[in-house]
């Protein structure tokens, strides 16, 4: 209900003795008598799906609220609530209540204090089942116990501190669990922090410190319930040496003084991870030799198979060898000691960077396996952007200039003045001559130009060519940007794909039940016919686990390790009905097997396929079509 139609329910309550004209809730409204009878239509839907109560409608005296005290009551706490409270707001403070209540919540306790319906408590249930375990939890459900999440104790924090993500609103900022404790307590804390950190004179960006308000707020919570984390006596030895232990305890003894709280050493030395892991300068200074050696081998290893899947010279990038010495030290940090981290930009960088983003979860792969880690996707695509970052300053490294030809039949001083502004105005072209018509066949024939730019028409087929003004005017620089971004665009690389397909396995109008099923029926018939090996699907299926591979666009890219293939080739399945994929709906799946001596190929390959997912008119097509001829000639 609106506000308009909740001040009318409320008036018919304080009312529910006696009958009130259509008229009199018009006045008092300040509407129409048509609209207060629309509103009525509203309110009678609500009372036959939500309560006991009836309305009554009196003809010439008017209407009448049936309801109980009790009833009325609980009405008027649905009103109050309703005020601020959506179903956002009621799927957030039951996935709160689970994560830190110790007993079972029941599907009626929780219905009648949202005022909802068993099912829409339920539809609930499953959203929270399906982010909590993005965190390795799970909502479990007993027959007349109820329903509770279970987990590790950290795993838990965790998600109390990204309970805002639980709904993707903006209006839900990472401070709206600071809402769920009293005032007095979140002041409290934000002060002692404050305060602390100016002291050690640190830095820290507000993000950061609203995130050490939420862990330490999330932490004495669960450590009044007796639900504190269990940490080793040789960890917390460890850390009892550190500037950040000495910060933590400045910081928790006026707390514990002024709310009688005393907490355990382990709860201290876990809010002192969460400081180690906000200051990445004073962690590289910190850590010991053992783990010292740990991080040297993870980037040797990382940047060495990255080095050879992508055929990069990462190793001679020292600007990525420097970021990565940086920013190795909080993430092995965090994954150690179980601290989760979110990348806003998760899923923009899946999107742009989808052949970087895989190759860089591959290789994780390996580490995780030699070193008994696991690094997450969100911390993954963080390394993306250092590697990405690399490949980009070593593609400019190899980039040469364009060498351009000038041909003009104004005289020389025309074709000086065209130079001079060209050279002025685009950096990334060398003039190799300025010729009139007649010179041009003899200069093509003993030296090698990209293209050339004439004052009029020329006859020449092998050299592309542009005519502009040799005043250089402003539709001549647009044609000019068109004609150089054209020029330098990497050729896509449809051939070889539309061959793949016609050789390989293609479905149409499939209707699966999981994304699984997709990756396993196309990847057994690959195997069939010799393509790849027979456990390629449990490959990429393990690879879909650790990471979703949907790109956007109604796209996703699953594949497998090069060793799983014998024959490169790619399959294609176009979904009847969009199947969820992680956290994407996706429509068309492209299974690509590439072997080891084919690595060059893969991203061009998924450069293309990138490029699809930002053409929504040409992904409707691709799902439109009914055979390879029909894609072959959407895609040419």
């Amino acid at each position: 209900m609106n506000e308009r139609q909740t001040k009318m329910m409320r008036t018919l309550l304080l009312h529910s003795n006696e009958a009130v004209r259509v008229q009199q809730l018009a006045d008092d409204l300040q509407c129409s008598e048509k609209t207060v009878r629309n509103d009525l239509k509203i309110i009678q839907e609500f009372l036959e799906l939500k309560s006991k109560a009836t309305l009554q409608r009196k003809p010439g005296v008017g209407l009448q609220l049936i309801v109980d005290e009790e009833e009325k009551k609980r009405i008027f706490n649905f009103l109050y609530q309703s005020e601020w409270s959506t179903e956002q707001d009621r799927i957030l403070e039951i996935a709160y209540h689970l994560l830190v209540e110790n007993n079972p919540l029941t599907l009626q306790g929780m219905a009648d204090q949202y005022y909802a319906t068993s099912t829409e408590i339920r539809s609930d249930l499953l959203k929270i089942n399906k982010w909590v375990k993005t965190f390795g939890l799970n909502v479990v459900s007993k027959q007349r116990l109820g329903s509770s999440i279970l987990g590790k104790e950290i795993d838990k924090r965790n998600a109390l501190a990204h309970l805002s993500e639980l709904v993707a609103q903006e209006e839900y900022s990472s401070s709206y669990i600071l809402q769920l404790f009293p005032t007095y307590e979140v002041d409290l804390v934000r002060q002692a922090i404050t305060r602390v950190l100016g002291y050690y004179n640190w830095q820290l960006s507000d993000e950061k410190v609203e995130s050490l308000v939420i862990h330490a707020l999330v932490m004495m919570k669960r450590s009044r319930q007796n639900s504190s984390i269990i940490i080793k006596d040789e960890e917390i030895n460890t850390v009892r040496q550190s500037q950040e232990y000495s910060m933590t305890v400045s910081i928790f003894n006026n707390i514990e003084r002024v709310l009688r709280l005393s907490l355990p050493d382990s709860e201290k030395v876990y809010f002192t991870w969460h400081l180690m892991s906000c200051n990445q300068a004073n962690l590289v200074q910190q850590t010991d030799d053992k783990t010292n050696k740990l991080m040297n081998n993870i980037l040797n290893q990382l940047t060495t198979q990255l080095q050879i899947m992508t055929m990069s010279d990462f190793r001679n990038d020292p600007i990525l060898m420097d970021g990565l010495r940086v920013h190795l030290p909080s993430t092995v940090h965090r994954v150690r000691y179980g601290l989760s981290i979110r990348n806003p930009m998760l899923y923009e960088i899946k999107k742009m960077y989808p052949y970087m983003f895989s190759m860089v979860v591959m290789a994780l792969e390996e580490v995780n396996k030699n070193y008994s880690i696991h690094i997450p996707e969100d911390e993954a695509a963080y390394l993306v952007l250092h590697f990405q970052a690399s490949i980009e300053r070593l593609q400019k490294k190899r980039e040469t200039k364009k060498k351009v030809l000038i041909v003009c039949e104004l005289g020389v001083g025309m074709s000086h003045l065209l130079q001079a502004k060209l050279e002025q105005s685009y950096k990334g072209i060398e003039i190799s001559g300025c010729i009139g018509i007649r010179e041009l066949e003899e200069t093509l024939e003993n030296q090698r130009v990209d293209f050339i730019l004439s004052t009029k028409e020329l006859e020449v087929k092998d050299t592309p060519h542009l005519v502009i003004s040799p005043l250089l005017k402003a539709e001549d620089r647009k044609k000019l940007d068109q004609f150089l971004q054209k020029s330098t665009e990497k050729p896509v690389f449809t051939d070889e794909l539309l061959e793949w397909l016609r050789n390989g396995v293609v479905h149409f109008d499939l209707n699966p039940v999981h994304r699984y099923e997709v990756i396993e029926m196309l990847g057994k018939e690959m195997a069939d016919k010799g393509y790849v090996t027979s456990s390629f699907s449990h490959h990429a299926v393990t690879r879909e686990r650790t990471s979703g591979t949907a790109i956007g666009g109604g796209i996703a890219i699953p594949h497998a390790p090069p060793e799983e293939v014998k024959e490169s080739t790619v399959a294609m399945a176009v979904i009847k009905e969009p199947i969820e994929w992680g956290n994407e709906f996706v429509s068309i799946v492209f299974l690509l097997a590439i072997a080891k001596q084919d690595q060059k190929k893969i991203r061009p390959l998924m450069h293309m396929i990138s490029r699809f997912s930002t053409k929504p008119e040409l992904v409707q097509k691709m799902i439109d079509a009914r055979s390879v001829r029909d894609l072959e000639k959407v895609l040419r």
